[in-house]
């Protein structure tokens, strides 16, 4: 009973102790640095959206403009069946007047010579207004087919994740229930593993069990070299004190050392491109669930393995738009 009473008290001289000033700076640096750039890729993702509104908006106008321009077409069409109406009934006048005398003769001539000017005119204008209703059709079909090759391309980035997801389901199957989980939202697959299945409390030693997962996770992404994989490493809001964890600082420091320790895991696997691999130690300030209760707790300290599709080709295509 005193050793139990002994322990209490050390645990509780322990817990009054707390991050130093300047650490704790830097890490609300690292916070928001992060949520930083989780603002500028939702930025981006808002300017993708306004492009294809965009795009879509003027194809509307090119079709407008189409219409426009063939209703002009049409006009001067019957503008020179007109002229060329004119041109028969001045004809015929010619060879009556060639009776007349050499003014009225040479007045008419005039006449026929404006009117013959002024038909050439109108079939150089609607020539001209042939020519840019072509460009304008050819500018159109290349601008609609690009728009096609766009929603294709991000139709295949979203099957690839889709079949990626399956893929990942199938090879952790054997970890169901024991707190791992894939899902695909916002374009993305999530990988998510609790610490029960990967770690000791205050420790980043990956566990056997464990590691057998994040190894199974390591050969479908062998097999899908163009994705790029960031770990987030997650914890409670409990504090670090004293010596638990062997040297820990604190929960950043914890989930950024757990979030290393997978990807050293993955990047055993030869067959995957280091350079896509990226370890983030998020804290305790992305909860899933309340930390008020054993069960809240126990599910946000976990990993998460995002798995992104490269969008440089979707870039270059908006950029040639």
């Amino acid at each position: 009973m005193i050793k139990k009473v002994s322990l209490l008290v050390l645990v509780a001289a322990l817990a009054t102790s707390c991050v130093s000033k300047k650490v704790y700076n830097e890490l609300e640096s690292k916070f928001a640095a992060l949520k930083k750039e989780q603002r500028q890729l939702s930025d981006k993702n808002h300017d993708l959206e306004k492009t294809k509104n965009k795009l879509e908006v003027d194809l509307k106008a090119n079709q407008d403009e189409l219409a426009r321009i063939k209703a002009e077409r049409d006009k001067l069409q019957n503008e020179l069946a007109t002229a060329s109406t004119n041109l028969k009934t001045l004809t015929a006048s010619y060879t009556a007047l060639e009776k007349n005398s050499d003014k009225a003769l040479q007045d008419n001539m005039q006449k026929n010579r404006e009117l013959l000017a002024q038909l050439d005119a109108k079939e150089k204008a609607l020539l001209a207004e042939q020519e840019r209703l072509n460009k304008l059709q050819a500018d159109l079909k290349e601008r609609s087919q690009r728009v096609t090759d766009l929603e294709n391309l991000i139709s295949s980035k979203e099957e690839s994740m889709r079949k990626l997801k399956e893929t990942l389901s199938k090879a952790l199957n054997s970890f169901e229930g024991k707190g791992l989980t894939v899902e695909q939202k916002n374009g993305k697959v999530y990988v998510s593993m609790e610490n029960k299945l990967l770690f000791q409390t205050g420790s980043w030693a990956v566990g056997t069990e464990g590691k057998r997962a994040v190894v199974e996770v390591g050969k479908v992404l062998a097999q899908n070299p163009d994705i790029s994989v960031l770990i987030e490493g997650h914890t409670d809001n409990d504090k670090i004190v004293g010596s638990i964890g062997g040297g820990i600082e604190n929960n950043w420091d914890l989930s950024t050392k757990r979030a290393t320790a997978i990807v050293n895991i993955l990047a055993e696997n030869k067959g995957i491109n280091k350079q896509n691999l990226t370890a983030a130690g998020r804290g305790e300030f992305a909860p899933l669930m309340s930390n008020d209760s054993p069960e809240g707790k126990a599910k946000n300290r976990r990993i998460e393995i995002i798995l992104t599709p490269k969008l440089d080709e979707i870039s270059k295509m908006l950029n040639e738009l």
